[in-house]
C-alpha cells in the first residue's frame, strides 16, 4: 500500500519514454520532413490519420504527440513539437544506384502533396553496412553529393560513418549516408535520429538571423533618437517638457513592441541551438583525415549567425533598458516642474483665502455698524413712544446707553451664526 499518485505522476514518468528511437538494420532507405505547421493542430492529425487508416493500421487519437507503425509498403514514424512535426519513412533494402529510388517513393504522392505546413528540413538517407574496403569518401562524394565538400565522421565511438553536404538537391532534399560498422539496430536508430535532428534544430535556429539583421536599421535610429532626446534634455525648458516626454513614450513603445515580437524567436534560438550542441556531442565523433566533423561545420557556420542573435537580442534589451531610465529621469524632472507649479498655485489660494478672510471679516464689522446702526435706531423709536406715554425719560440717554448692548449682542449673534454655518461645513 502507499499514498494516492500525483495526477500527472504516470503522465510525467511515460514523457522520458515517449520518443524512443526507431530500430534500425542496414540496408535501409529513410526519407525525412520536418514542417512548420500553418493551420490548426487536428489538420496535423487529420493528415496522418488519412494515411494510415489506408492501410488498415490503427488510428491516432487526438492528443498523441508520437505516433510510428508499419504499413507494410514502408513504415512511419511521426512526431510533434511545439513548433514543427516531423515523419520519418522507412524502406528496407538497398539500391543499386542510392537515392535513385527514395523511401518516400512508396508514400501515396497525393497525400504529400496535400500535407498542411512548410518544409523547413528534408533529407533522404541511405543506411548501409559498411563496404569490405572501407568508405570511398570521394568516390562518395563525386557520385552522390555532386561533388560538393562533405562534412563527415566517425561516429559512436569509431562503430559508424556519417556523411552529408547540408545541401539542398534539385529534389529539394538533403542527402545523408551512414554506415554501419558494429552499431546494433537501436544504435543505428539514435544515430540517425541525432544526425536529422541536428539539422532541423539549426535550420530552427536560424529562423532568428533574417530577423535579427533586419533589426539592425531600426535599432540605430532607436537609438539615435533617444540620443537626441537625452542631448534635448539638457538644455530643454519647462515648456519643452511636454515634447520630450511625449517622444520618449513613444520611443518606449515602439521598442517594447520590437521586443515583444521578436522576443520568442530569439529565445527559441538559443534553445534550438543548445540543441544541436548537445546532439552533436553525442555523436561521439572522430576525425576522418580532409572532412569537417559535424562539431566543426556547426561552429563555422552556425555559431556566428547565433553571436549575431544574441547580440542583436542584448542590444534590444540595452536600448530598452536605456529608454527606462531616460522616461524615468524625464517624469522625475516634469513631476519635479509640477511640484512647483503646484507650490505656486497653492501659494496663490491661500494668499486668495487670506485676502478673502480678511474681506469677510471687513464686511462682518459693516454689518455689525449696520445692523447695530437700524437697531439702535429702533430703541430711540421705542424710547420715544415710551415718553409719549408720560413716561420721564431722557432719549439721548437711553440712545447712549443701548449702543454698546446693541453692538455686543449683534456681534455676538453673527458670531454664533458663523460657527453653526461652520460646524454644518465639516459635517
Amino acid at each position: 500500500m502507499k499514498p494516492a499518485d500525483h495526477a500527472l505522476r504516470r503522465v510525467l514518468n511515460d514523457e522520458v519514454h515517449a520518443r524512443p528511437p526507431e530500430q534500425v538494420r542496414p540496408p535501409v532507405r529513410l526519407s525525412y520532413l520536418a514542417l512548420v505547421p500553418d493551420e490548426e493542430r487536428a489538420a496535423d492529425i487529420k493528415a496522418l490519420h488519412d494515411l494510415v487508416t489506408r492501410y488498415g493500421a490503427p488510428a491516432p487519437r487526438p492528443d498523441q504527440n508520437h505516433y510510428s507503425a508499419d504499413l507494410g509498403a514502408f513504415r512511419i514514424k511521426w512526431e510533434r513539437h511545439t513548433e514543427f512535426l516531423r515523419y520519418k519513412f522507412f524502406v528496407s533494402g538497398a539500391e543499386a544506384t542510392p537515392f535513385s529510388n527514395p523511401a518516400i517513393a512508396s508514400v501515396p504522392q497525393e497525400w504529400l502533396a496535400a500535407l498542411p505546413g512548410k518544409v523547413i528540413s528534408a533529407y533522404h538517407a541511405v543506411l548501409l553496412p559498411e563496404p569490405a574496403g572501407g568508405v570511398a569518401v570521394e568516390a562518395m562524394a563525386e557520385s552522390y553529393f555532386n561533388g560538393n565538400a562533405l562534412i563527415g565522421s566517425m561516429t559512436s565511438g569509431g562503430k559508424g560513418f556519417a556523411f552529408t553536404d547540408f545541401r539542398i538537391h534539385d529534389d529539394g532534399f538533403g542527402r545523408l549516408m551512414i554506415f554501419d560498422s558494429g552499431l546494433t539496430p537501436r544504435q543505428m536508430g539514435r544515430l540517425v535520429q541525432r544526425i536529422m535532428e541536428i539539422d532541423t534544430y539549426r535550420m530552427m535556429a536560424l529562423l532568428a538571423f533574417p530577423v535579427a539583421r533586419s533589426l539592425g536599421p531600426q535599432l540605430q535610429q532607436a537609438e539615435q533618437e533617444l540620443l537626441a532626446i537625452i542631448d534635448a534634455m539638457q538644455v530643454a525648458k519647462e515648456e519643452d517638457e511636454p515634447v520630450l516626454f511625449d517622444r520618449i513614450t513613444k520611443l518606449e513603445a515602439q521598442v517594447e513592441k520590437t521586443r515583444s515580437d521578436t522576443h520568442f524567436r530569439f529565445s527559441a534560438a538559443v534553445a534550438y541551438h543548445t540543441l544541436v550542441e548537445q546532439r552533436v556531442e553525442e555523436l561521439r565523433e572522430q576525425r576522418i583525415e580532409g572532412l569537417q566533423t559535424f562539431r566543426e561545420f556547426n561552429e563555422r557556420r552556425l555559431s556566428p549567425a547565433m553571436a549575431t542573435c544574441r547580440t542583436t537580442s542584448a542590444r534590444l534589451e540595452a536600448i530598452l533598458d536605456r529608454v527606462g531610465r531616460t522616461t524615468m529621469l524625464l517624469s522625475t524632472r516634469v513631476n519635479v516642474t509640477r511640484e512647483k507649479q503646484n507650490q505656486q498655485v497653492l501659494k496663490s489660494m491661500d494668499r486668495r483665502a487670506t485676502m478673502q478672510l480678511r474681506l469677510q471679516q471687513t464686511v462682518e464689522g459693516l454689518s455689525v455698524a449696520a445692523i447695530s446702526y437700524y437697531i439702535v435706531g429702533l430703541v430711540g423709536y421705542a424710547a420715544k413712544g415710551i415718553k409719549a406715554s408720560g413716561r420721564d425719560i431722557n432719549l439721548d440717554l437711553v440712545t447712549a446707553w443701548s449702543i454698546p448692548v446693541v453692538i455686543v449682542l449683534v456681534a455676538f449673534g453673527l458670531y454664533r451664526f458663523r460657527r453653526a454655518i461652520e460646524k454644518d461645513d465639516d459635517k
